[in-house]
Formats: C-alpha cells, sequence, structure tokens
C-alpha cells in the first residue's frame, strides 16, 4: 500500500509532456494575435513564445523564423477550408447545394476577421516585408484557387456545368462571394459579415453562377 501511494505521487508530480502538434497549434494561435496586434515587423518569436506559455527552444525546435511562422498561420486558416471542400463530402450534394456550401467555406475563410486583419497586414508592410505578398498569395490564394478550380472542372467533366476557362470562372466566382464584402471590411466602412450574412451571399451567388454555367 505503501509502496502505490509513493508510485500515484511520483506520477502526479512528472511533467506532462505536450505533443509537438499541440504546442504547435497554440504558437500558431499565439502568432496571430502576435502579428494582429504588432504588425509583422514588430512582432517578435519572443513574445510569440511568451503568449503561447511556450519556451523559446521549443519554439526555435519547431519553427525556426518568423517568416515561417507567419506562413504557418496563413496555412492553418487555409487549411479548414481545404477540409471544408472535400470532394467526397461534397459529393453527398445536389449541384446547387455543392456550389452554395463551397462558397459559405470560401467566404467563411475570405471573410473572416483575422484573413481582414492578416490582409491589412501584408498590404500595409508590402515595402518593408515584400516577402509577405508572396507568402501569403501562394499559400492562401493559389491554394484555394486550385481547389476551386479543381472541383469545377470535375463538374465539367460530369457533364452537370459548362465553361470554357475554369481559372477565369473560379476568379469571377471569387470577386462575386466576397469581393464587396471584404473591401468594406478592409477599409472599416463596415464589420466582417456574420455566418448568416455569409450564407444569404452563398445562396445568391450559387443561384447566379447556376443560371449562367448549369449544363
Amino acid at each position: 500500500m505503501g509502496q502505490n501511494s509513493t508510485a500515484q505521487r511520483r506520477c502526479r508530480g512528472r511533467p506532462q509532456i505536450r505533443p509537438d502538434e499541440e504546442t504547435l497549434h497554440l504558437l500558431i494561435e499565439a502568432a496571430a494575435v502576435e502579428f494582429q496586434e504588432k504588425g509583422y515587423a514588430s512582432a517578435t518569436m519572443g513574445n510569440v513564445a511568451q503568449r503561447a506559455g511556450i519556451s523559446t527552444k521549443t519554439m526555435y525546435r519547431l519553427i525556426p523564423a518568423k517568416a515561417d511562422l507567419f506562413e504557418k498561420v496563413i496555412a492553418d486558416r487555409t487549411a479548414r477550408f481545404m477540409l471544408a471542400v472535400e470532394p467526397s463530402d461534397l459529393d453527398r450534394y445536389e449541384l446547387a447545394d455543392a456550389v452554395e456550401h463551397f462558397l459559405i467555406a470560401f467566404g467563411n475563410l475570405a471573410l473572416d476577421r483575422e484573413t481582414i486583419a492578416m490582409l491589412r497586414l501584408v498590404i500595409g508592410e508590402r515595402d518593408r516585408c515584400p516577402e509577405l505578398a508572396a507568402t501569403f498569395h501562394e499559400v492562401a490564394v493559389t491554394q484555394t484557387t486550385k481547389a476551386m478550380t479543381l472541383w469545377l472542372e470535375r463538374q465539367r467533366d460530369r457533364g452537370l456545368l459548362k465553361f470554357d476557362d475554369p481559372v477565369a470562372t473560379v476568379s469571377a466566382l471569387r470577386g462575386m462571394m466576397v469581393m464587396d464584402l471584404q473591401r468594406t471590411a478592409m477599409l472599416g466602412l463596415a464589420p466582417a459579415p456574420s455566418p448568416e450574412e455569409i450564407k444569404a451571399r452563398a445562396r445568391i451567388c450559387a443561384k447566379l453562377f447556376l443560371d449562367g454555367c448549369r449544363a
């Protein structure tokens, strides 16, 4: 009995080892706040580690540079969109519902307050840190455009849609869904739209798109 009690006390006293995946998530969330509050140039790795409650040694083992940290923040947000538009999931819907679901997922990404804050950061620090724009475009814009293009091409191959230039079609669809709302929010003329407003916008855009492109 005495040995069991001693063993239990020892187990309780040992520090819990946090998985790297969980630690990385904490760092990404802390970095997002740091970048939004301080800007990229003024943000420091030390502050991010402190916000996350993680040692700088552990942070540098997982993320060696601030540029890598910024890329991971953008990639984390983009990954949520990719998960929401898995082709196998979209195939469960009728075409109109699938397009609407796709647009809602894109609207939730592009019109999110954090995304708008990051866009402001990229534009505001473009002269000092031009690499931010390249990272944002490659990780966020290029990847989401590719996912949308591949899905629309798949629907065309199935005989459900008709269009000539898939990239131009996706560009028009993206712009119709978010451009005005995102620009207004970035200028501070209106708050970022609510989930209900995003759904209503997606419904309108899906109908307009399908009226023009349904096979």
